[in-house]
């Protein structure tokens, strides 16, 4: 079998980006994943505070709970296929353009999903659209991942790959700020009862304001990406005559399965913590201490996610950046082990009842537990691919990390967790999962010397001084 991953490099010489242009570059992926994360993570977190009440209204509470995040699984699911579609016209034609349709589909799905009527009004056609949109949604995202991560690690120079493409991860966090920032201010204002239906404003308007806002940040994302020029490494790829050659997806299934399997593994266990934070803790710390003495509420919680996310915007390109001196795995698997110690001492706390202990468990939770493996992900994924099949690998990879992962954490969460059990079930499945990613990535080859310039760092040495 075809090793894709040592293919010979292509001259970069007569591609090299000035500084400038490296910025720019960097800037837009950072601002467009922000964009991107910002529409996807408002579902989540809405799914959880808003959905049940407005679109399964009828049925039992737990029960419409469960449903919308069926509906959030959906837009996971679609993202592969998004990450095929994109990916095929990112490795045969270019990332520039289709990162600019990415964009475009996810304002214009979040915009729809802002207008759109509740189950009172049109009945059960409302949860019917409600999938449909989060197709859609899912996968673009599944194009945008992948495109802006490989635009700001291609173009970035070779010793500061991981960090260039943990710039475009870094946008995750920065979407959650967002769009937990928008719902808390406007649960606050509504006394924490966001999805009341005896307040009219909230109930119509006031939880759509948050999508509808998506369109003014679109438009800054897209100015930014016409102005950015085509990855270096894809140029290079190109006048070398190895790209239009045949479908991407084919070749990297037939030449680079185990990659793949071992990708979406390594990244499995830092995403469903990830899933969680803002779609199931933030109810889960709501009715928690709701009969309690200090009660937390909902605009509280997801102050908790947004301080939180804020750390986790430099926890991040930190660690990826350690990950170009020391290498991907190393930093990753001491990752790993610092989240299965940091996800018992995490939830013992948010189960504590103590509002500090719950502020500070909760913040650990997303700027310590979820990053520490995931910092470096961006390039550990991506350069498992040479550039020619780059945007469908590395999209693939990470959406099936994404569907194993983030997709089914509100589920699995929601079925284990009891108020008799409290988090200590879902600490159990977190370790699990670690573990899993751990041996995923101890197995892995460190990826960084495929980019030339981390050749001492193997699976015999990476402990060695």
């Amino acid at each position: 079998m075809a090793n894709i991953t040592h293919a010979p490099p292509v001259d970069l010489a007569k591609h090299e980006r000035t500084p400038k242009e490296r910025r720019l570059a960097l800037g837009s992926s950072f601002l467009g994943s922000t964009v991107e994360y910002y529409d996807f993570l408002l579902y989540a977190a809405a799914a959880g505070l808003v959905f049940p009440q407005l679109f399964f209204a009828n049925i039992d509470p737990k029960l419409g709970t469960m449903l919308s995040f069926v509906i959030l699984l959906t837009g996971y699911l679609s993202r592969p296929i998004g990450s095929m579609a994109f990916g095929h016209f990112g490795d045969k034609y270019g990332r520039k353009n289709v990162l600019v349709i990415t964009l475009l589909t996810m304002g214009l799905v979040s915009i729809s999903i802002g207008l759109m009527p509740s189950s009172q009004m049109i009945g059960p056609a409302a949860p019917i659209l409600l999938v449909i949109l989060r197709i859609i949604q899912g996968m673009a995202i599944g194009g945008e991942w992948a495109g802006a991560t490989l635009m700001a690690m291609e173009n970035s120079t070779a010793k500061n790959k991981g960090f260039g493409a943990s710039v475009a991860i870094a946008g995750g966090p920065a979407g959650a700020i967002l769009s937990t920032l928008i719902l808390a201010i406007f649960a606050k204002a509504s006394g924490d009862n966001f999805a009341n239906p005896e307040q009219y404003f909230i109930t119509d308007w006031g939880w759509r304001v948050p999508f509808l806002f998506s369109a003014a940040i679109v438009i800054v994302g897209l100015f930014m990406r016409a102005n950015v020029k085509e990855s270096p490494e894809f140029e290079a790829a190109r006048r070398a005559g190895k790209v239009h050659t045949g479908v991407p997806l084919v070749r990297m299934l037939k030449e680079a399965p185990r990659e793949l399997v071992l990708g979406a593994l390594a990244g499995t266990a830092a995403l469903f913590v990830q899933g969680l934070q803002g779609s199931f803790m933030v109810p889960y710390i709501v009715n928690a201490t709701a009969e309690t003495e200090t009660p937390v509420g909902r605009s509280t919680a997801l102050m908790m996610v947004t301080v939180g996310s804020v750390i986790a915007i430099f926890v991040m390109p930190g660690l990826a950046a350690l990950s170009d001196r020391l290498g991907r795995r190393r930093v990753m698997l001491a990752g790993g082990l610092v989240s299965i110690i940091g996800i018992w001492i995490v939830f013992n706390m948010i189960d504590s009842g103590d509002p500090t202990k719950i502020w500070i468990g909760m913040v650990l939770l997303v700027c310590v537990v979820q990053p520490a493996q995931y910092g470096p992900i961006g390039a550990f994924i991506s350069e498992k691919f040479v550039p020619e099949l780059r945007y469908t690998g590395s999209g693939i990879t990470y959406q099936a990390a994404s569907i194993l992962g983030a997709g089914t954490a509100p589920l699995v969460a929601t079925r284990f967790v009891s108020p008799e059990t409290g988090l200590t079930p879902l600490a159990i499945i977190i370790t699990g999962l670690f573990v899993v990613s751990s041996l995923a990535i101890y197995f892995s080859k460190e990826t960084a010397q495929s980019m030339g310039h981390a050749e001492r760092f193997t699976k015999t040495n990476m402990f060695k001084g």
